[in-house]
């Protein structure tokens, strides 16, 4: 029951301040579940390329699965994605009232003004903090897969799930 309540209290942390949808949460899910040692920081890697690759936000598919990973229960995923979800849920309802009563207000102008930095900041940190040795295994291929495909999304009109299928091919040639 006691490892219920802290996956509790560490989803509505990450659904109360996880600003920025799922990149921009990153930092404070891997705070959460790795530093406890729910899962290590390798399992999080793996969360994140499954998250990526499935259906749905980030927050919410790394919820199910680490809900499950730390309870081994069909039940810790129901709870940790419900727990995720019901504090932005809540927060959407009130503040899109509270926003459309006072969409001319300089002060609700200021304050988007002031997270949109956050925000950026928030997924700039979520991109450095997947620079991992987990993430690349052999540097040299795995920067130029990292270099290329980061090329492939900014110079070209290349689809990312083709890019992501590309390098998934090019991982499994390189290293299978």
């Amino acid at each position: 029951m006691a490892v219920y309540i802290k996956l509790i209290w560490a989803y509505i942390k990450i659904g109360l301040f996880g600003f920025g949808g799922g990149y921009a949460m990153l930092a404070l899910i891997e705070r959460e579940v790795v530093n406890p040692g729910w899962i290590t920081k390798q399992m999080f890697t793996d969360v994140v390329a499954v998250s990526q690759m499935t259906p749905g936000p980030i927050g919410i598919n790394s919820a199910t699965y680490i809900g499950y990973a730390v309870t081994g229960s069909v039940w810790g995923s129901v709870v940790a994605t419900i727990t995720v979800v019901l504090p932005s849920f809540l927060l959407v309802l009130y503040a899109g009232h509270f926003i459309r009563r006072h969409k001319d207000s300089t002060a609700i102008r200021g304050i988007f003004a002031g997270l949109r930095p956050v925000v950026i900041g928030l997924i700039a940190s979520a991109a450095i903090l997947m620079m991992n040795r987990q993430n690349f295994i052999d540097n040299t291929w795995s920067i130029f897969i990292c270099a290329v495909s980061l090329a492939a999304v900014l110079l070209t009109r290349i689809h990312p799930i083709f890019i992501i299928c590309l390098a998934g091919l090019a991982g499994f040639v390189i290293y299978y």
